[in-house]
């Protein structure tokens, strides 16, 4: 396969990867590297300052300097490009061919494409998904089961919105110039390079969920970034749309900062669960006591910080013409019936919050939730696309009440919380290592969110040796203990003893050192997923 000489492909070839990796689209991935891999480097050096700062006893407050752009009320973003009106209803998922079928005649009005969380970052993985949204975006995609059962796409599919990995993650199967490419560039650029233009012909666009911003100077680079690729491939500008997951608690201070520097091709804002705690727990990890959460299990949306997060994030949006987003339902239909109905209730019940909050829309994990979510959120919408014109004015949120957990109603931690932590952060470490980045745990869709929370919580606890409340206190050894005692159950199961070893050692190297690291994925993605192709 022939590419430009300035870009080299480490990576496995495979069937029809040379669809994807074209010499033009390798040179259009080399411009966007040429004009903003310096300063995705320097965003990320910044992000490293404020967490020291953050660490040595500093705090978080609404940015002084841009309080004009909060107090102007006369702004509005692009809001909804074609198709992206009624988003009640968001399925997510990796872009595997099953999965994208599934997905787009799932009911649901938009699909979620994750490339980041939900994918593990394999070279056949994030090439391969690459080829499912084109032949998607072409409906040339089927299915076809080893039992004969074959799935197309169906008359009504899903509006598809891209989620690119985070600026802080390498694609070390490319090569710009001798340096790994920016994940992030990769996953944008391959997918604008090859389906803007066609899912523009179609009579949508293309779309982007955006992840892990910490701050409105990266909302910035992704518009300026917007902006270049557009002009580049002769897409009219402002044809992107995009929405943001406010799932960084740096991020929740600077949410009209984030529309504002986006607002020629915002769309909205997410609210999630699991990465805005883990960032929560990242970000104060050395304050001590006071900043050490309970089981995750408890950590509800009906937490007082997390309803302020909620709120802020509702008011903000619809004061700004943008869609806001809920999180995720992770729960999987279960085949007995009471368990089922339970699990359904839950889901209804959260649903059933976020739509009465003011929420336009949330996501689901699993088909069989779409029909669930939907008539929690028709029974507030009815036949209107969405509650913009709700705009909440009655909210008044303060840095106090966002970070304000230790008015926590969920107690202490307890031993079952930490033996679950440890028992799903392993099965799911074991999945990814695998290749699988969403996965079936304990009957729930796990995605690497899981698996961060999960470990930040075990390493909280035993930093500051929390007492749990059956009265024993975490400590490293007692994690190592019970690490040891999962892995044994894992190996009894069946599971591959390579992956389970690697996942141990994942886990305890993220979970029991000194220090927090800021993610797990970064160093196990380049010791344990990137497969650089031998010479010929």
């Amino acid at each position: 396969m022939s590419q430009p000489s300035r870009i080299e492909v480490l990576g496995e070839h495979e069937d029809r990867f040379d669809e994807i990796l074209t010499p033009e689209a390798l040179a259009f991935l080399a411009r966007l590297h040429d004009r903003f891999a310096a300063r995705r480097t320097a965003l990320l050096a910044e992000r490293d300052r404020r967490r020291a700062e953050l660490a040595g006893g500093g705090s978080l407050d609404f940015l002084p300097g841009t309080r004009a752009v909060r107090e102007d009320s006369t702004w509005r973003v692009a809001g909804a490009g074609p198709g992206l009106a009624d988003r009640r209803v968001e399925i997510t998922g990796p872009p595997e061919r099953r999965m994208t079928v599934n997905a787009l005649n799932s009911g649901a009005r938009v699909w979620l494409a994750d490339f980041e969380d939900a994918t593990a970052p394999t070279w056949h993985n994030l090439v391969s998904g690459q080829l499912n949204l084109v032949d998607a975006v072409e409906r040339r995609i089927d299915d076809t089961t080893p039992e004969g059962k074959r799935y197309r796409i169906g008359d009504s599919p899903a509006t598809i919105v891209v989620r690119p990995r985070g600026w802080h993650l390498d694609e070390q199967h490319l090569l710009v110039d001798g340096r790994p490419a920016v994940g992030a560039l990769v996953d944008f650029g391959l997918y604008l390079f090859h389906c803007g233009k066609r899912q523009i012909e179609r009579g949508s666009g293309p779309y982007f969920y955006l992840p892990k911003l910490e701050d409105h100077r990266e909302a910035r680079l992704w518009n300026e970034v917007f902006a270049f690729a557009q002009a580049e491939l002769d897409i009219p500008h402002g044809t992107i749309r995009a929405t943001v997951l406010i799932e960084t608690i740096t991020a929740a201070f600077e949410m009209d900062e984030i529309l504002y520097e986006l607002r020629e091709h915002a769309a909205g804002l997410n609210a999630g669960r699991w990465d805005y705690l883990f960032s929560l727990i990242k970000n104060f990890a050395q304050h001590g006591p006071r900043y050490v959460l309970p089981d995750r299990a408890t950590l509800t949306m009906t937490q007082p910080f997390l309803r302020a997060y909620t709120d802020l994030l509702v008011r903000t949006c619809h004061r700004r013409g943008a869609h806001a987003i809920g999180g995720m339902a992770a729960a999987i239909p279960q085949r007995a019936p009471e368990a089922n109905a339970v699990a359904l209730t839950k889901v209804r019940a959260d649903k059933e919050r976020e739509a009465g909050d003011g929420f336009d829309g949330s996501w689901v994990a699993h088909p069989g939730l779409v029909a669930t979510c939907r008539t929690a959120f028709d029974d507030v919408l009815g036949d209107r696309p969405n509650q913009l014109d709700r705009t909440r004015a009655d909210i008044e949120v303060t840095a106090a009440d966002l970070l304000g957990v230790h008015r926590l109603s969920a107690g202490l931690p307890t031993d079952q919380g930490l033996r679950s932590n440890i028992a799903v952060a392993l099965r799911y470490l074991t999945a990814w290592l695998g290749g699988s980045g969403a996965v079936a745990v304990f009957g729930l869709m796990e995605d690497v969110a899981t698996a961060e929370i999960a470990r930040c919580q075990i390493w909280q606890w035993q930093h500051h040796c929390t007492r749990l409340t059956g009265g024993s206190l975490v400590t490293p050894d007692m994690v190592r203990r019970l690490i040891d005692r999962e892995r044994a159950t894992l190996l009894a199961e069946g599971a591959d003893p390579t992956l389970v070893d690697d996942a141990v050692r994942i886990l305890e190297d993220t979970a029991l050192g000194a220090d927090l690291p800021a993610f797990l994925t970064t160093e196990a993605y380049a010791r344990h997923l990137v497969r650089i192709r031998t010479a010929a």
